[in-house]
């Protein structure tokens, strides 16, 4: 008893007849592949249906599952409130997950749900499938805010509880690809909407799951992507098995990309233990990077470890060149873990004796007094970048036209109310990006009269 098959899908509302009403004929590459996947699930005749979609509740930090013995939905908001389902959920087998989240130490369960209802990710799906079969349970699993690998290990645990269930299950990983493939799409044109469909088209397609762990969040939020947390997911579940792969169908015609690809399990192969894999890749990247850190990162480094390590706050070293002691200016320190943002505190205006006091007061602002953040742990020292701007003078400038996103940095400020924003950040690639993320880092209208200054960093890293 085990995860027979795993499914990529899409869910685009207008692929049921219903509701795209002869619409759907232009992704009928896509409902061929819909109707192909859902007899081969008849064929399986599953206990358990895990559909992942990423309409279901979402939060931040947490994977949720839905909880309950069953649940309706329908498609009202699309105008056909008489087609919708019930559907009952294997409680005994969400139980069994909730066991193992706790063992692996995932922050996902059922706690904290909203709606009831099943959202359109998951009941699209399952409308295909109940053509064919109807004799199964669901659980309905949505996606969060957590990193990628945390949503892998997550998938790990849904595996092992299914073999202790002794269920036979399917998952449905629901989920449209890039919204930015044309400038009539959803969220206009961007060029990272194709690259993104490309390179996922083709990690499905070579069932690299490897590859769908080492996606920045930039690059997925410019591409306006959809399901990659949830194919993440389904990725985990299928963890040192092999598979059978069949890429079915790529398209879209609407600016919206939509993938069908099946995949049939076939036993264990222990080389396709993906997230250790990766796990290690970036365990040698990130010893690499500390090795080449210059002096000014690796003064925030001994900030932060004599706070975690020694419970002191590291005092001033004597052996440090005269940059750092007999200069001042504002700096900010920035950590990354996983590519992501861990925190990020500085100062504009130099408020410490030398630079060197100003790196290691906002290294432990940055790992310990950012809001946005829980405090850095011990175990995350090793996981984590660090960056170290030393901010020039700012200069007013009477016009945008004055400033670069990939040169200058800049200060907007209104009254007391003033934010800042780096220069050269991933994502960050125009001026009016980079004064709108500054206005709203200050609180200041978009339409109000505000002052704007410039500024120019040395990044080390």
């Amino acid at each position: 008893m085990a995860i027979l098959g795993s499914y990529i899908v899409p869910h685009p509302p207008l692929i049921i007849p219903e509701i795209g009403e002869g619409e759907e004929k232009k992704i009928q590459r896509t409902v061929d592949s819909y109707e192909n996947v859902a007899k081969e699930i008849g064929e399986l005749k599953p206990d358990t249906i895990i559909v992942i979609s990423p309409h279901s509740i979402m939060y931040q930090d947490y994977i949720h599952i839905s909880p309950g013995e069953k649940t309706f939905g329908d498609f009202e908001k699309y105008g056909q409130p008489r087609v919708g389902m019930t559907v009952s959920y294997d409680t005994e087998l969400v139980s069994l997950i909730e066991e193992e989240i706790k063992e692996m130490n995932v922050s996902a369960g059922t706690l904290g749900e909203q709606d009831k209802a099943l959202d359109h990710g998951t009941m699209i799906p399952l409308y295909f499938v109940n053509k064919y079969y109807k004799d199964y349970k669901v659980i309905r699993i949505g996606i969060s805010g957590l990193t990628l690998k945390e949503h892998y290990a997550f998938g790990m645990c849904i595996k092992e509880a299914v073999e202790k269930a002794g269920r036979n299950a399917v998952i449905i990983a629901s989920g449209d690809l890039s919204h930015r493939l044309k400038k009539s799409g959803p969220y206009d044109f961007a060029p990272e909407g194709p690259q993104f469909d490309a390179r996922v088209t083709m990690g499905m397609a070579g069932a690299d799951f490897k590859d769908f762990l080492d996606y920045s969040e930039e690059f997925c939020d410019a591409a306006g992507e959809c399901g990659h947390r949830g194919f993440v997911i389904m990725a985990g579940a299928l963890d040192r098995t092999a598979v059978d792969t069949e890429f079915l169908s790529y398209e879209g015609p609407f600016g919206v990309g939509y993938a069908v690809c099946k995949y049939r399990t076939k036993g264990e192969d222990q080389s396709r233990n993906f997230l250790d894999q990766y796990m290690d890749e970036k365990k040698a990247e990130l010893e690499a990077i500390r090795e080449k850190e210059d002096a000014y990162v690796k003064l925030a480094r001994r900030s932060l470890e004599s706070f975690l390590l020694r419970r002191c706050k590291l005092q001033t070293p004597e052996d440090l060149a005269p940059e750092f002691t007999e200069k001042k200016a504002g700096v900010f320190v920035s950590i990354k873990k996983d590519g992501r943002l861990r925190g990020c505190m500085g100062t504009i205006k130099p408020v410490e004796n030398c630079v060197a006091d100003e790196i290691i007061n906002n290294a432990l602002a940055a790992g310990f007094g950012d809001t946005r953040f829980n405090a850095l742990k011990e175990h995350e020292l090793d996981e984590i970048q660090i960056s170290v701007d030393v901010l020039g003078e700012p200069e007013k400038v009477d016009s945008v036209d004055m400033l670069d996103p990939q040169k200058y940095g800049v200060i907007v400020g209104m009254g007391c109310a003033e934010g800042l924003l780096l220069p050269n950040l991933e994502g960050i690639t125009t001026v009016e990006q980079q004064v709108a993320i500054a206005l709203q880092k200050a609180g200041i209208p978009k339409t109000s009269g505000f002052e704007i200054k410039r500024f120019e960093v040395e990044r080390h890293v």
